[in-house]
C-alpha cells in the first residue's frame, strides 16, 4: 500500500500542505472555519515528505500541494476545494464524513 492512502486511511479529513505555501494555508483556514480539525501532513516537515510528494505528483497534481481527502476520497486541490466551497457542497461532504458535527 502506498504512503498516502496508509494515511489517508487514518483519518475522515486529511490535508497534504508545505508550510511554505500559502494556497495550502488559504485551504486549511477555509475547512477549519467549518469547525473541522484536519489532519495535515506537511510535506516539508515530515520525514517521508519527499515521497509522499512524489506519490501526489504520479495522482496528477503538480503543483504536488494542496490536495485534500474528505471520507478518504480524494476532493483534490484548492481549485476543487473552492469550487465545492463556491456550490455550498464543502460542508455537505464534512458532515458525511464525521469530520464536523451539525
Amino acid at each position: 500500500m502506498s504512503i498516502v492512502k496508509t494515511l489517508v486511511a487514518e483519518n475522515p479529513l486529511v490535508i497534504f500542505s508545505k508550510t511554505s505555501c500559502s494556497i495550502s494555508h488559504s485551504i486549511k483556514t477555509l475547512i477549519r472555519n467549518f469547525g473541522a480539525n484536519p489532519t495535515v501532513y506537511e510535506l516539508d516537515e515530515i520525514s517521508d515528505g519527499e515521497q509522499v510528494e512524489g506519490e501526489l505528483l504520479e495522482l496528477g497534481y503538480s503543483p504536488s500541494v494542496p490536495v485534500v481527502y474528505i471520507g478518504k476520497k480524494l476532493v483534490g486541490g484548492a481549485n476543487e476545494v473552492m469550487s465545492l466551497n463556491v456550490r455550498s457542497k464543502l460542508k455537505a461532504l464534512l458532515i458525511e464524513a464525521n469530520a464536523i458535527w451539525v
